[in-house]
């Protein structure tokens, strides 16, 4: 399947998504990682943080800008964070890992964040979902592991009135090109509010899945290229199973964000504006067609495990039918051989020079004979 038609529609569009390598087709069985859930306690309080054994220690940087300008700092501390919120109009804090119980409440407290969505912050196996807390919006979703090709890992956004807060489980995103756009000061970011550039985070999330999706369709067509041309490997099943379990997982993410869409694009949280409506409308459409797309693969994938078994029975049909055909043909040959091999003083032709050899011509004009009947009828 070709990409030149999303190429298309997307012409001019500036969110773009680091590409995943495509890995090589010796990879039969491609790992998958097994995540530990978070041990929260039975019964424990409401809003309890307890994050899982692998996650990874915080990091932090903040974007603030407005009409005076952007200014970036890694590594900020709290109190940084609040001067910036006093100076800018909009603050964008992205956070790398949750495994800092301590500074997440700390965030908490600043931003005014609800406890429960701060607990599913911690809880990476949410489904995704939009949640309106009255001063501030969370909505949680699945995206790309820029590090794990077969694995999505949780994004969650906290909006404001003029600020967006964001934790990444890994270091590794697609919002390169988000920053840059932050950066130029030409663009119309640092003219937007909060709402904006949430879509815009939203909207680079979505599309990050079209170049998976690309690799996954690369897979597919090598897979059938090789059981059309006979080139079948004892590997293939193995191959499919990989690449249906990676639709799988794509489609777990993305299945739940046409909700997530559709219910931004009903105005159901009040803190995104009409003017960002619009924006909210195109990355519904691209949900859409990803889950198109994703029911698409599926289907082939389905269709290409039968065509490879029906290969497979095929080439084994044939390969019978040769050895019954051989099998066939010496069944009278036995059966000369046998009666003149016992030797009795009245068999004809025994005591004569040429009885071996017309018994050699009999048997392969007996031969021949069937050999041209099996073709006659179609069987050979």
């Amino acid at each position: 399947m070709s990409f030149a038609w999303l190429a298309r529609q997307n012409a001019g569009r500036t969110v773009t998504a680091t590409p995943s390598p495509v890995p090589s087709p010796d990879d039969r069985r491609p790992k998958r990682l097994r995540k530990k859930r978070a041990a929260s306690p039975v019964g424990a309080s409401p809003g309890t943080l307890q994050p899982g054994p692998d996650a990874l220690p915080m990091a932090m940087s903040v974007v603030g800008y407005g009409r005076s300008g952007v200014v970036e700092k890694q590594a900020p501390t709290l109190a940084e964070i609040a001067a910036m919120r006093g100076s800018c109009a909009v603050v964008w804090v992205d956070v790398t890992g949750i495994g800092d119980v301590a500074m997440l409440r700390a965030l908490g407290e600043e931003f005014g964040l609800h406890r429960l969505a701060l607990e599913d912050v911690v809880n990476v196996h949410q489904r995704a979902k939009v949640e309106d807390f009255g001063d501030h919006a969370f909505v949680v979703l699945r995206m790309v592991d820029a590090t794990h090709t077969t694995e999505t890992e949780q994004f969650s956004i906290f909006v404001g009135e003029n600020f967006v807060l964001t934790f990444q489980e890994r270091p590794g995103d697609c919002f390169a090109m988000v920053r840059n756009r932050l950066r130029d000061p030409a663009g119309q970011m640092q003219r937007r509010g909060a709402d904006y550039l949430a879509y815009a985070l939203l909207d680079a999330v979505v599309d990050a899945f079209f170049p998976e999706l690309e690799r996954l369709d690369a897979r597919l067509e090598a897979i059938e290229l090789s059981i059309l041309d006979r080139k079948v490997e004892n590997g293939t099943v193995e191959q499919l199973h990989g690449v249906r379990r990676c639709l799988l997982e794509l489609r777990r993410a993305v299945w739940p964000l046409r909700e997530v869409a559709g219910s931004l694009l009903r105005g159901d949280s009040r803190h995104f504006s009409h003017d960002v409506q619009p924006y909210l409308r195109d990355v519904h459409d691209h949900v859409v067609q990803l889950l198109d797309l994703l029911e698409n693969y599926r289907e082939m994938t389905s269709s290409l495990l039968d065509l490879h078994l029906s290969t497979v029975n095929h080439r084994l049909n044939e390969v019978m039918k040769l050895l019954t055909v051989i099998s066939t043909i010496f069944i009278p040959l036995t059966f000369v051989a046998g009666i003149y091999g016992m030797n009795f003083d009245w068999m004809p032709e025994l005591r004569v020079w040429w009885g071996y050899p017309v018994c050699l011509g009999v048997m392969l004009v007996t031969g021949l004979c069937m050999l041209r009947w099996f073709k006659q009828r179609g069987w050979v």
